[in-house]
């Protein structure tokens, strides 16, 4: 028995990633000198590209369901992609003014992001007429979110007012998450100018080898999740089916972000009380193969981490329905990233081990990441909850619950 297809191609997307590795090694060899920013959009398009264009010829997005494209002959309301053109630029308008009031994005933080977007913006504005051209003549129900928020602007009342909230949430996970992955994954391209970006790194010893994996697989994630807040378009499939609509939902995801979560572990989560990881541990004590071993289950953890972001594709995104995943390390657990981010951090802040050699310290510091762990569960549950509106998902949780990792694990103690 097999999970429910996946809303994403396992190879599509890993030819994707091939394409980004060899793209940002290509770049970190011999155009170093290259700016941050334009190698991240370099680097972005040759991830993106290749998955659009054989999701085009092989999953066919145009004839999904999901996308609810209609078979006959597109029809054209130039009225009516007005209407849906003053509700973007409108909803465009209401994300700068939130820009520009919060000093929060007008720090030098953000930097790398205005970099990219303001020079893009006049681009942005001008396809957009065409796309919403385009797109609106075959939609099967062309009366949309934006139709329905154009009518609200233009005072009728024929509005939708659940529609019109679901599209602000959408933009809403939008103006929060893509300036943030957009600044790391700037910061990240960056590093490969300071570390031997040659694959001569293999032959290194073990800390060499662990540093380059670290970044590099940190780096796969940030470029997967940022090409998803972007590439949220229904012409590609991608569009934002639904956004998570409680508060709890949205709480427990962002303050595991910037600025917010830079306040809560300071205060109230700060599980590595001295510094004292993983790596002062095993090779204080010179213990080589311990200090091998436990880093490269490290990697591991952090590989499922990043494969899961991988399954994604162009789809990824916070506090979202975009398409059910069950490919990849989906197949194994409906949430493999937090698990194996979970576990990592246990591995390596090691906070049952305290340099003090204080009791006290060792039970603050697992209490404290407990509740992270904690954070992360309710991150689950809350994004279960929002998915299983979809069948497609209820399939998949119940075919998770007969044939996942966990659940194998518990028939192997409780056969019975």
């Amino acid at each position: 028995m097999k999970p429910p297809e996946s809303s994403t191609s396992f190879i599509i997307n890993l030819i994707g990633l091939f394409s980004f590795l060899f793209t940002l090694y290509f770049l970190s060899q011999f155009y170093s000198e290259w700016p941050s920013n334009l190698r991240l959009v370099i680097v972005s398009i040759a991830l993106a590209l290749p998955i659009i264009i054989l999701e085009y010829f092989y999953r066919r997005p145009q004839l999904l369901s999901s996308t609810r494209f209609k078979n006959n002959k597109p029809t054209i309301d130039k009225k009516r992609i007005a209407i849906k053109l003053l509700a973007l630029y409108t909803i465009w308008s209401f994300i700068a003014f939130i820009y520009w009031v919060f000093p929060e994005y007008r720090g030098s933080f953000y930097q790398s992001y205005w970099s990219i977007l303001l020079p893009t913006l006049p681009g942005l504005i001008a396809l957009s007429i065409p796309y919403f051209w385009f797109v609106d003549q075959r939609m099967e129900n062309p009366e949309d979110s934006y139709y329905s928020f154009g009518l609200f602007l233009l005072g009728k009342k024929k509005f939708d007012k659940p529609v019109i909230i679901q599209l602000f949430l959408g933009w809403l996970v939008k103006l929060f998450f893509l300036p943030l992955m957009v600044v790391y994954l700037s910061g990240n391209i960056n590093k490969f100018n300071d570390i031997n970006t040659s694959w001569e790194f293999i032959t290194q010893d073990f800390t060499h080898i662990y540093d380059h994996l670290w970044i590099l697989l940190f780096t796969i994630d940030l470029a997967f999740v940022t090409i998803g807040y972007v590439l949220t378009l229904r012409l590609f499939d991608s569009h934002i089916r639904s956004t998570e609509p409680t508060a709890l939902g949205w709480l427990s995801a962002i303050i595991c972000y910037q600025p917010f979560f830079g306040t809560l572990s300071a205060l109230y989560l700060a599980y590595n009380l001295d510094n004292y990881t993983w790596g002062n541990w095993l090779q204080g004590q010179g213990n080589d193969i311990g200090y091998m071993i436990w880093g490269s289950i490290i990697l591991v953890l952090l590989l499922i981490y990043a494969l899961s972001s991988v399954m994604f594709g162009i789809r990824f995104s916070n506090l979202t329905h975009r398409g059910i995943i069950t490919n990849g390390p989906f197949r194994y657990s409906k949430h493999p990233a937090y698990l194996s981010k979970n576990l990592s951090w246990w591995m390596i802040s090691i906070p049952f081990i305290s340099q003090s050699g204080h009791f006290t310290e060792v039970i603050r510091a697992c209490s404290m990441l407990i509740l992270m762990n904690l954070v992360y569960y309710v991150r689950a549950k809350t994004e279960e909850r929002h998915l299983m509106q979809d069948p497609v998902y209820q399939e998949y949780a119940l075919w998770i619950d007969e044939n996942g990792l966990i659940s194998k694990i518990k028939r192997i103690f409780n056969p019975s």
